[in-house]
């Protein structure tokens, strides 16, 4: 079921609790229940995925569990794919109906490197123009937000627009895709094994004009789900990074990265430091820590002029 990113499965969780170290549900909460581990023994023991709800439901999807399993078990994978099993939010529907529908009327996407914003990057038309800007690449009309929300969701994605989705990207062999989205680009990665494929703060980081503004008093928030997606490469790029400027970053000691997926947590990742600015690369992180910090908030690219 997982084995397109792992070798092993749930059955193979021997019950270490590695997963709980870095997981936030665990860390919010400190109920097994609500825990990789926790979910992966209770399949052991039989357990359904209407059983396990809440915890599918509280999942931030973040990656942190997959690099630190010794199994090697796609566990973000198995939340996903159990999710498939609970009912459907009304709302989440609705939503993903009008990304598909925006995707539908898409045209083809131009020659060169290629922007895939997301729907929280597009969200932000002024940020988008300028992450465009600094870049320079196409944004594309399709950027598969609606297989992004049915990845989030556990929804079934349809055989033909996914194929559609992929041939609008690969069209022209060789470019590079830029990817806002860290759970499309988690899946990306597993479809398009040979794509040259970049996360938004990947991409963003390589830009002088962004570097070069980066100081050691600033804290700097790692988008999680495409980081721990190419852990053990991206990890060589941030500590580069972090080598280069000085900054603070939200990994801890395992070089995994601490998700603001909420306020409380987004407090917790802040406890005892004085940064003078937060750098984040995720504009959903942004709302979030803006409302719990007292200093400035930034997207990566809001440092750099252009």
């Amino acid at each position: 079921m997982y084995s397109d990113a792992h070798p092993r499965e749930f059955p193979a969780c021997s019950g270490c609790g590695l997963c709980r170290l870095v997981c936030p549900m665990w860390r919010n909460r400190r109920d097994p229940r609500f825990s990789p581990e926790g979910l992966a023994k209770a399949l052991q023991c039989g357990a359904t995925a209407a059983e396990l709800a809440p915890p599918l439901d509280a999942c931030s999807l973040c990656g942190a569990c997959d690099p630190v399993c010794p199994e090697r078990i796609d566990l973000t994978g198995m939340i996903m794919e159990l999710r498939r099993a609970l009912p459907r939010q009304p709302e989440l529907v609705a939503q993903q109906a009008k990304f598909a529908q925006a995707a539908a009327s898409a045209g083809v996407a131009p020659a060169g490197a290629l922007l895939l914003p997301g729907a929280a990057l597009r969200a932000d038309p002024v940020l988008l123009t300028r992450v465009q800007a600094l870049l320079g690449i196409a944004v594309a009309a399709d950027d598969g937000a609606d297989i992004a929300l049915a990845l989030e969701t556990g929804d079934a994605i349809d055989t033909l627009r996914q194929r559609a989705f992929l041939r609008g990207l690969t069209t022209f062999g060789g470019r590079t895709l830029v990817v806002g989205d860290g759970l499309l680009l988690r899946q990306l990665r597993r479809w398009l094994p040979a794509a040259r494929l970049q996360g938004l703060g990947e991409a963003l980081g390589n830009v002088g004009a962004i570097r070069r503004r980066l100081a050691s008093a600033d804290f700097y928030v790692i988008e999680a789900r495409a980081y721990h997606a190419d852990y053990e490469r991206l990890v060589g790029h941030y500590d580069g990074l972090r080598a280069d400027t000085g900054c603070a970053m939200n990994l801890d000691l395992q070089r995994i990265a601490i998700p603001a997926v909420d306020e409380a947590e987004a407090r917790w990742m802040l406890q005892g430091r004085r940064p003078a600015r937060i750098i984040v690369e995720n504009p959903a992180e942004r709302a979030i820590l803006r409302r719990v910090a007292d200093v400035p908030v930034l997207h990566l690219a809001e440092l750099a002029e252009i």
